[in-house]
């Protein structure tokens, strides 16, 4: 019989007779031959199916998410409560915010019509020439009597016109200005007083609105008037008049709001930051956790915006014209909010600037291209300088070991800056950014990667019999 080995100790197997089976294989029996290669067609089978993965339901995305969306939550919560506590608790910034109303030329116009009317109104010039003109005619000057009688409304126009242009210069000269910040700095007191509940003298509550005593500014109208010769206004009895601010129903829901937030101004800003961070920090993926983090934070902004423009036109249709012309009111709210409006939109630059740089940071295909520009220009210009004898040197060299650690700690620095800055808006939110991205461009730019290993020179032809080859130099790398 002929021998069906070959030549390296296999036979061939049954299934494929043109394959010689291993040597090992030899003592397998039929039944163990046939189960052998059950067993490969189904690990062949196996490996031509994908493998499903496994989906992982662990805490941290529900965590951080939630984490994420209450600190963007609270966040309009906090620059509320913040200016709030500034606006009571810093006289310096509750004048700086209430100064430019007198300087706008509505509530101007409007302080001068109802310093006007009342004026006039303690006057009475029709009720003077009607007293004059009983006793003309008494001392025998009938016909003197009568034209006073004819021409009183004249009078009484030409009084109120002078009365009016002399009031108008008032407001609108340095002397009321001055006043206005006097008033409103010892009065400030008195909006603390009544916003917690307490008896305020220059602010109160009168047909259903917040009104602001003017008493102090009528005197002074009265002093200037004096002055330029209507010594008339020095006979007048003491007058009280107000000027209308806002619903005394929105001084309840300020008064409820203040003391809500008056105890929580500290907490609610720190309360925002620590759920963010903690979010970021719990998510899978940092970086797009940072992402949602930023954006989610700026649409929180464009929410607070919008909620002022809802509260603008609910308190516009809630001051009558009669006690406040519309365009006054309008300008009283723009200014009284316009440091709330600084603020958001600050932060909102802020949180898109968060979002841009965890963007640029990532794997996406646009990102890997924008660094990958960059990356080569400062190629190009790291190269450049060398071609014409600058180098970095050992700093280059430091700085490139480095770049991970003094990337960190740049963007660290440029978040304390903006932490620890006064007031800071969106033309210093933009200036850091331009700063933090030029530091980062310097650290690309003076990291000098180290070059590349030198390959091997090939080996050269072998040296013929008898020749005696000369000793190589050591190469130097």
């Amino acid at each position: 019989m002929a021998d069906t080995t070959s030549a390296d100790g296999a036979v061939p197997t049954p299934e494929h007779p043109d394959r010689a089976a291993p040597a090992t294989e030899k003592a397998l029996g039929q039944e163990e031959r046939a189960e052998l290669e059950a067993l490969r067609r189904e690990v062949t089978e196996l490996r031509g199916r994908p493998v499903p993965r496994r989906r992982r339901t662990g805490w941290r995305t529900p965590v951080a998410s939630a984490a994420i969306v209450l600190g963007c939550l609270l966040a309009p919560i906090s620059v509320l409560g913040v200016w709030t506590a500034n606006q009571v608790s810093d006289t310096g910034r509750y004048v700086a915010n209430v100064t430019p109303l007198i300087h706008d030329p509505a509530i101007q116009h409007a302080l001068t019509d109802k310093i006007t009317n009342k004026i006039v109104a303690e006057i009475n010039v029709p009720a003077l020439a009607n007293q004059t003109a009983a006793q003309l005619s008494q001392k025998g000057l009938p016909r003197a009597a009568t034209l006073l009688r004819t021409f009183s409304g004249q009078i009484a126009g030409a009084v109120q016109g002078f009365v009016h242009n002399t009031v108008a210069k008032i407001i609108t000269g340095p002397a009321m200005a001055n006043a206005w910040v006097q008033v409103n700095r010892v009065g400030h007191q008195e909006l603390v007083a009544a916003l917690s509940g307490q008896h305020s003298s220059a602010i109160s509550t009168s047909n259903g609105q917040v009104v602001l005593n003017l008493a102090p500014f009528i005197k002074i109208a009265q002093q200037d008037l004096a002055n330029r010769g209507l010594t008339i206004v020095n006979k007048l009895p003491p007058v009280n008049v107000t000027f209308a601010l806002f619903p005394s129903r929105e001084l309840v829901k300020a008064q409820t709001a203040y003391r809500l937030i008056n105890d929580l101004k500290v907490i609610l800003p720190i309360l925002a930051l620590l759920l963010l961070a903690g979010g970021v920090y719990v998510a899978r993926s940092h970086r797009r956790a940072l992402v949602a983090a930023g954006l989610g934070f700026a649409a929180s902004m464009l929410v607070l915006g919008a909620a002022l423009l809802i509260v603008r036109g609910a308190y516009l249709n809630a001051v009558p014209s009669g006690v406040l012309p519309s365009d006054a009111a309008a300008a009283a709210f723009d200014i009284l909010v316009r440091f709330i409006r600084l603020a958001l939109r600050t932060l909102l630059v802020v949180g898109l600037v968060v979002a841009g740089g965890a963007f640029l940071t990532g794997p996406s295909v646009s990102a890997v291209t924008i660094r990958s520009w960059f990356s080569a220009g400062f190629g190009w210009i790291r190269r450049g300088g060398e071609h014409f004898g600058v180098s970095t040197g050992p700093v280059g060299r430091w700085t490139y070991a480095h770049r991970r650690g003094l990337r960190i700690g740049t963007v660290g620095l440029a978040a304390v800056i903006f932490v620890f800055w006064g007031r800071p808006t969106v033309a210093v939110v933009i200036w850091i950014a331009v700063l933090l991205l030029v530091a980062l461009g310097l650290i690309e730019l003076i990291g000098r990667p180290p070059a590349p290993p030198s390959e091997p020179a090939p080996p050269g032809p072998p040296a013929p019999p008898g020749a005696h080859a000369e000793p190589r130099a050591p190469a130097v790398l």
